[in-house]
């Protein structure tokens, strides 16, 4: 219940690294991994009297609620789904959390969880609740809770929409003279912020050592592929260089890379077969750098996790060999080694801000023109620091070159059987680093838990829809798509007309 205790609102994150949203039906929920959305935002409600149980209300003012229409025939889940019950004591809108390690379980009044589905449609991104019977899915009825508030900007009164008419806090709002939105959230604690972000503890860090809960430094092995702990943080391959990544609403995200210039890398490959482990390695993709590469810093007091991008942790092991010393990426599935993911931060080198410029000493003609003209190590110097400090000013680096734009924004519908969108219903968007098809067409399945759909452009000369192939125009700007599935009758047309697919 800690998780939920003086929070406004929540984000839920499921094993599958998606968010719960409330879909735009304002019936259905689902997994979806665009996080950013108010769909994904969830008020909490706590009950007078039970003070272990929350309600949780979506964006629209319903409630997520356990309902008792099975999910598919002859199948044990039922739906999940937002309603507005008329009972002001309705259990089925009432969940219990149950904390598992850094994850909670959310039950509800008769004993099932809150699952989130993976696997082929219809189970794809769905949300039910029920009892895991198999070993394999019991992860499956794990959350993360990540607290956000109410943007300052929002509205008061919209605010006070979305608080329950059951609750006591929207008694005492609307019993009382309503003052103005720092006085609504003057309530609560101010140590809620939008995420635990462990970011400021590699505030203006060009490079850093971590040390594991057994008081051993992680360590770049000198076969520049293994990684592994070791006792001695003084030597350089303990040292490892900070990257930041814009992860499209700041820096979130970074990149650690050895003495050997190589980047830290969560691989898919068993540490042991048979075992849920994977192997952390040293690698240099020759392509892009993907996701493999990057770890998302999660406050835990005065430590972190390191998460990758699909909810794993970075792990110091230990036990016995070969366990003993070994670093792996995995969910802790055991109290005893849930510490196993917590990392001190040592900086040991930083970014070193170059001065401010006195804006009342008029620059010297002759000087400045030499300087243009000469490739200074200064103005070298100030590049090659871009890509480790993002909090320096803008001053500081004034001759770096601007930062590249992070992914576009691709506005998608999904047609009907004959190509044809609904203006009524709004549609979603994503944020999209890449410039090929085919991984945008795998993007939007997960987003739309569509399997063999084509991803379509619609002709601003006749309206029609065409296929997008190979690559994406190569700048930033902002897409407008369209969905449909491969075998629609709008898809069949495209090869009665010569288009391959």
């Amino acid at each position: 219940m800690e998780f939920f205790a003086k929070v406004k609102a929540v984000k839920l994150r499921s094993h599958h690294n998606k968010y719960l949203v409330a879909d735009g039906d304002q019936v259905t929920v689902r997994q979806s991994r665009n996080g950013g959305t108010k769909k994904a935002r969830w008020l909490v409600e706590t009950i007078d009297g039970d003070a272990n149980v929350v309600r949780l209300k979506s964006f629209h003012g319903l409630y997520l609620t356990a309902s008792k229409a099975p999910f598919l025939l002859g199948m044990t889940g039922n739906k999940v789904l937002q309603t507005r019950p008329d009972n002001p004591r309705d259990m089925s809108v009432e969940w219990r959390p149950e904390r598992d390690g850094f994850q909670v379980k959310l039950m509800a009044s008769g004993g099932t969880c809150l699952r989130a589905n993976g696997g082929t449609p219809p189970w794809r991104n769905s949300v039910t609740h029920d009892s895991p019977h198999v070993t394999s899915t019991r992860n499956w009825v794990l959350w993360e809770v990540e607290a956000v508030e109410v943007p300052d900007d929002e509205e008061v009164a919209d605010y006070l929409s979305m608080v329950s008419s059951f609750s006591s806090v929207s008694e005492d709002l609307f019993g009382s003279e309503i003052g103005s939105p720092v006085s609504v959230k003057s309530n609560l604690s101010p140590m809620v912020s939008i995420k635990k972000s462990g970011m400021d503890l590699f505030f203006n860090a060009k490079a850093v050592r971590l040390r594991s809960h057994h008081d051993k430094y992680l360590h770049a092995d000198d076969d520049e592929v293994s990684v592994s702990q070791v006792r001695n943080g003084s030597t350089k391959n303990t040292h490892w260089s900070v990257e930041f990544v814009s992860d499209g609403g700041g820096d979130t995200v970074l990149r650690l890379k050895s003495c050997y210039g190589k980047y830290l890398t969560a691989s898919n490959h068993p540490f042991l077969l048979g075992m849920t482990g994977r192997k952390v390695l040293q690698t240099l993709p020759s392509g892009r750098l993907d996701s493999s590469l990057e770890w998302e810093p999660v406050r835990e007091g005065t430590r972190i996790k390191l998460r990758t991008r699909y909810g794993h942790f970075l792990r110091a092991n230990g036990g016995l060999p070969p366990w003993r010393n070994s670093v792996t990426h995995d969910v802790p599935q055991r109290t005893a080694t849930q510490d196993w993911i917590l990392w001190e931060v040592h900086v040991v080198e930083i970014v070193v801000r170059s001065p401010r410029p006195n804006p009342d000493v008029q620059p010297d003609p002759v000087s400045e023109s030499a300087a243009s003209e000469s490739s200074s190590p200064s103005v070298r110097s100030a590049k090659s620091f871009t890509s480790f400090g993002r909090q320096e000013s803008s001053d500081s680096l004034a001759s770096s070159p601007p930062k590249a734009a992070d992914g576009r924004t691709i506005y998608y519908s999904i047609a009907d059987e004959f190509g044809n969108v609904d203006e009524g219903v709004e549609g979603d968007f994503i944020k999209f680093k890449g410039n090929g098809v085919d991984d945008l067409t795998r993007r939007l399945e997960d987003e739309t838990g569509l399997e063999d759909i084509i991803v379509c452009s619609r002709s601003p000369l006749n309206g029609k829809l065409y296929p997008l192939r190979l690559q994406l125009p190569p700048n930033k700007n902002t897409l407008q798509v369209v969905v449909i599935q491969s075998s629609s009758k709008a898809a069949k047309d495209f090869a009665k007309t010569g288009l391959a697919l």
